[in-house]
């Protein structure tokens, strides 16, 4: 049994690992300024911001963890004017880091980067090579360069890909909704591949990265399942979950013509639009990530794509 605080365990991936390592029988703490999306965990929730330095220090100084996950962030794409509004991924990781620094008793903290350090088409040469394409993802650079800079501490930085599952919510969420309500539609024979990852693996990955001898660990993984997955089998999965034989397809100028539509649609207001250039972008650009590491550490995942696809259409079902 080991004392673990989870920053943000009321977000999507930060939901399914406080229910994982409550189910193991260890001590957790939801440190986060939402209540749990599952209230079987209210107990568990300590609320906090880790923008308040003093909240943070207080319930660490209380709990005395010996391992921490830290995935609290703002996630949104939303912001458009400035840096400042991801203040959580920067300020909030400077004053996590600063506050483990003087705890010697937590053994191990892993730091939640996101794979939009790099646009989706850009091919980094190493960890150290960045290239976001949003303000979003500038934060998360930033972060990721002070857990790098100030860390005096054991630390592993993880970065999340595209993961999906049960208490997902925008974009993924939006997909399978779209899919349920026969709306989707692949552009015509543009199929790429895409290193996605069902939420439960990311758990098992995540806590194998947390227990793992330090010896046997990089510094930086990408969290997706492997292999990647085939966009139009994926989708097809989905359709077939929710009673629709198969995706449905369009040509590409018809989907760049909507695509357009709902750009113009997010600049009067509507915040999520079906389909834009960006999400375009995102679903016909090949997204692979290199596996290798995680695969040796991590072994055999404990869920298959169709697996995690039917209990994902099982949840939206009943929610």
């Amino acid at each position: 049994m080991a004392r673990i605080i989870v920053t943000g365990g009321s977000g999507f991936i930060g939901t399914n690992l406080v229910e994982y390592f409550c189910s193991k029988n260890h001590e957790v703490i939801n440190f986060d300024i939402k209540e749990p999306k599952n209230r079987q965990f209210i107990k568990n929730w300590i609320k906090g911001d880790v923008l308040n330095k003093d909240q943070v220090l207080s319930c660490f100084t209380e709990f005395n963890p010996e391992y921490v996950v830290h995935l609290a962030a703002r996630t949104d794409l939303d912001e458009n004017k400035s840096i400042a509004g991801y203040a959580a991924n920067t300020d909030g990781v400077q004053n996590i880091i600063d506050i483990i620094n003087t705890f010697p008793n937590i053994k191990r903290t892993i730091y939640a980067s996101s794979r939009m350090v790099c646009k989706i088409d850009y091919i980094p040469e190493n960890f150290d090579d960045y290239c976001p394409p949003n303000l979003y993802g500038e934060s998360k650079v930033i972060g990721e360069k002070k857990v790098k800079a100030y860390a005096n501490h054991d630390y592993v930085l993880v970065r999340p890909t595209s993961i999906w599952g049960p208490y997902f919510e925008i974009p993924y969420r939006t997909f399978f909704d779209t899919v349920r309500k026969g709306l989707f539609f692949l552009p015509k024979g543009n199929y790429p591949k895409k290193s996605f990852g069902f939420v439960l693996n990311t758990v098992f990955q995540l806590e194998k990265i947390l227990f793992e001898p330090k010896e046997n660990l990089e510094l930086t993984y990408y969290l997706t399942d492997y292999p990647p997955l085939d966009l139009k089998e994926w989708a097809d999965m989905v359709s077939n979950e929710f009673g629709i034989k198969k995706t449905r397809e369009l040509p590409m100028p018809i989907l760049k013509i909507v695509s357009k539509a709902g750009d113009l649609l997010q600049k009067i207001g509507w915040q999520n639009p079906p389909l834009t250039t960006f999400r375009l972008n995102n679903l016909i650009t090949n997204m692979v990530y290199d596996t290798k590491s995680l695969e040796k550490l991590c072994g055999k995942l404990p869920y298959s794509l169709d697996e995690g696809v039917s209990m994902t259409a099982s949840w939206l079902k009943k929610n």
